[in-house]
């Protein structure tokens, strides 16, 4: 039995040499060799580039909020400007990361509208399970947007619980400076009223008029902080609700998800529906055909037999 031999060095100067024949220079053919040996990396589409620069965003809003939480809770470490100032670079942030996701949605909707065939079904399976990928993929980028702006909402509720806090004690101190104030004009009128004969009448009125503008003063104050004080309960009341809609929001999102399986599925069973359909036609037309067949071979066998006999 003959021995084999290993012919791949002859092979290599026959393609070397088939290639310049074409015209093909030795840069050219290295090029083409090394690219069957390194491939390019596969082009990526549209609607990939797009969701892989919606999670960038939602990555750099989770570092931001990792970087900012202290400044933000901390109220030794920033100002209220700052504060204000984070939380319009978060809002923006979200607001940046909605209107990709949303864009994506668009895409996969327009998508799925001209894969439609004629009775509104997907002509092409593959085509149904890469809309199905999209959609995922979507699902995703929602939870993890909504898991940042979780965080983002509890630091929220933090500075406003804080808020509230400082702002009791002042209420209650300025009843009490206001109680004490009081107490002082009515003592301070107490005593005007016994000196009353070294004291001149224009003086005694000038003071009453300062005494009345300083309680109209400490009432208005109290007024506008119990103002601040529901102002920023209802500030917190509304934080509360903004994040109990994102996680309604994110349970329909789940649903509608489940939904679209659904009708996936649905329609694989209208298809396969279909083609049962047409198998049973096809049956039904080929019993068809043998019992005419048969009642014809039967009806000849009764002339045949009643004319042999």
């Amino acid at each position: 039995m003959a021995k084999a031999r290993d012919r791949t060095e002859d092979f290599k100067d026959a393609v070397r040499q088939s290639a310049r024949s074409l015209g093909y220079d030795e840069a050219k053919l290295a090029s083409i060799l090394a690219s069957f040996i390194i491939h390019k990396p596969p082009q990526r589409s549209p609607f990939t580039k797009a969701a892989y620069k919606t999670l960038e965003s939602i990555g750099e809003l989770d570092h931001f909020l990792l970087k900012h939480r202290k400044d933000y809770t901390d109220l030794h470490r920033t100002t209220e400007h700052e504060r204000d100032s984070i939380e319009n670079e978060v809002s923006a942030f979200i607001k940046t990361c909605q209107e990709q996701i949303d864009v994506l949605k668009n895409s996969i909707n327009n998508e799925e509208e001209n894969s439609k065939g004629w009775l509104g079904i997907t002509t092409a399976k593959a085509n149904a399970d890469t809309i199905a990928h999209k959609h995922g993929v979507v699902l995703i980028l929602s939870e993890r947007l909504h898991s940042v702006t979780s965080q983002f909402d509890q630091l929220r509720a933090i500075r406003f619980q804080d808020a509230i806090n400082r702002a009791i004690p002042r209420r209650k101190l300025n009843r009490v400076t206001k109680k004490d104030s009081t107490e002082t004009s009515n003592s301070g009128d107490v005593e005007l009223r016994e000196p009353d004969e070294l004291r001149s009448e224009p003086l005694r009125v000038q003071q009453q008029l300062l005494d009345d503008e300083t309680r109209a003063l400490q009432v208005e104050l109290s007024n506008l902080l119990d103002t601040v004080q529901e102002t920023e309960t209802k500030m917190v009341e509304m934080s509360a609700l903004n994040h109990l809609m994102a996680t309604h929001v994110l349970q329909q999102a789940q649903q509608i998800e489940h939904l679209y399986d659904q009708a996936v599925e649905a329609t694989k069973n209208v298809e396969l529906g279909n083609k049962e359909l047409s198998q049973a036609i096809q049956r039904n037309s080929s019993s068809r055909t043998f019992l005419l067949l048969f009642l014809f071979v039967l009806t000849f066998s009764i002339i045949f037999l009643d004319w042999y006999s």
